[in-house]
């Protein structure tokens, strides 16, 4: 996007690209499918920021996901609409992304070198002067730094561009990975594999609630993962582990009277059946051992001999099953890196450095991050086109 941008402004464009082909991580993005924006106004686009909100104001209003979608369909892609306004190509590919972006570029006259990496950029007296890379050296009066940050390491994004930054006498914010499964501290192995729908997850620290929100979660054969951990990740990902406590109401539909009411016709109905047993009418099989193990209620014990005491324990656990968050997962797993060059470094209404002319950064190498639905694709959007504008 910045070398279209530039380019379209009637710049002469060099794209050095380290990988054999052009946007490689843009092929994992949406299982496969690429979900490259969100259809919400510029404001809806900011809630959805978890880190850099306020410094991507200008990016997203000078380049709101409304500018991305007229983008993508005026050079040929046809979009569509899905759940939660996620906006995907029609074909489901996401290589066709891909494609539109390389042939708006191509269009506009940017030159495009692959598997050539850049090893240093070169400043004199506070200006940009030169791009080294594996193959030569390239005199230029601009750079934009657009290199990603550490999350699949194996499409490229290995934190290059942090280095250049830091060379040159940026700062950068620890990266962590974000938008990633949670490691837990609680033997969940028997309900791994196993998806609960219409649930809540919700996070506390020192009492306060951090995140509190209805949908699906994923069992691991590590913790938890699925769309409502994710979420969580990226709200919790700079905080230390130890302080987070996370709960799981498995039936946000019932108050604890009608939960109670629920478990004593079960237990009524089926008095001679064994507890393991009775659960299953209310859960997947899988999560009934963890369920009566945290209520200390043995498996094999009959419904009939329930007390009240233990009835009360199954309804407090069902209602807020805890887990102890131990490590998020790697940034082989991560969706998105949070951290990044530090944003006070950096113009907002410009993207460019504030520390060396003719240096500019977009994308998720700054320190800005999102929930996932297409936003931090968006961000590279609306922060390459600024950078592109301005080099």
């Amino acid at each position: 996007m910045a070398a279209y941008a530039a380019a379209a402004a009637g710049k002469r464009v060099l794209l050095l690209e380290k990988n054999e082909k052009l946007g490689k991580k843009i092929y994992i993005t949406g299982k496969g499918r690429c979900n490259l924006t969100n259809d919400c106004s510029a404001e809806e686009f900011l809630a959805n920021v978890v880190h850099g909100g306020k410094f991507l104001t200008r990016a997203a209003y000078a380049f709101p996901p409304a500018r991305t979608m007229e983008f993508f369909e005026s050079h040929g892609l046809s979009l569509k609409v899905e759940r939660g306004n996620r906006v995907f190509p029609v074909s489901d590919h996401a290589s066709d992304v891909t494609k539109t972006l390389e042939r708006a570029c191509l269009e506009n006259g940017v030159q495009i070198h692959f598997n050539e990496s850049v090893t240093d950029i070169e400043e004199k007296d506070g200006s940009v002067c030169a791009v080294h890379t594996t193959r030569t050296n390239y005199p230029c009066t601009s750079v934009i730094v657009a290199t990603g940050g550490c999350s699949y390491p194996s499409t490229g994004s290995t934190g290059d561009g942090y280095t250049f930054a830091k060379h040159l006498g940026h700062s950068c914010s620890p990266c962590t990975p974000s938008l990633v499964g949670i490691e837990i501290g609680e033997d969940i192995s028997a309900a791994q594999g196993i998806t609960l729908k219409n649930v809540v997850l919700s996070a506390r620290r020192d009492g306060k609630k951090l995140f509190s929100q209805m949908g699906e979660l994923l069992f691991t054969h590590y913790g938890i993962s699925g769309p409502l951990v994710l979420s969580l990740s990226a709200l919790i990902n700079r905080l230390p582990l130890s302080e987070v406590m996370i709960s799981l109401d498995l039936k946000p539909a019932l108050s604890e009277k009608m939960l109670d009411e629920r478990l004593l016709r079960d237990f009524s109905e089926r008095k001679n059946e064994t507890m393991k047993n009775v659960m299953r009418g209310l859960l997947p099989a899988g999560v009934v051992p963890i369920i009566l193990r945290a209520a200390h209620i043995t498996p094999e014990k009959q419904a009939n001999s329930v007390t009240r005491e233990e009835r009360r324990s199954l309804i407090n656990v069902l209602k807020s099953l805890s887990f102890t968050p131990r490590t998020l997962r790697g940034f082989d797993e991560a969706v998105v890196t949070s951290g990044g060059v530090n944003l006070q470094e950096i113009d907002p209404s410009t993207m460019r450095s504030k520390l060396i002319k003719g240096l500019l950064f977009c994308g998720e190498v700054l320190d800005c991050d999102a929930f996932t639905g297409g936003f931090n694709l968006q961000i590279a959007f609306s922060t390459g086109y600024l950078a592109g504008l301005n080099a």
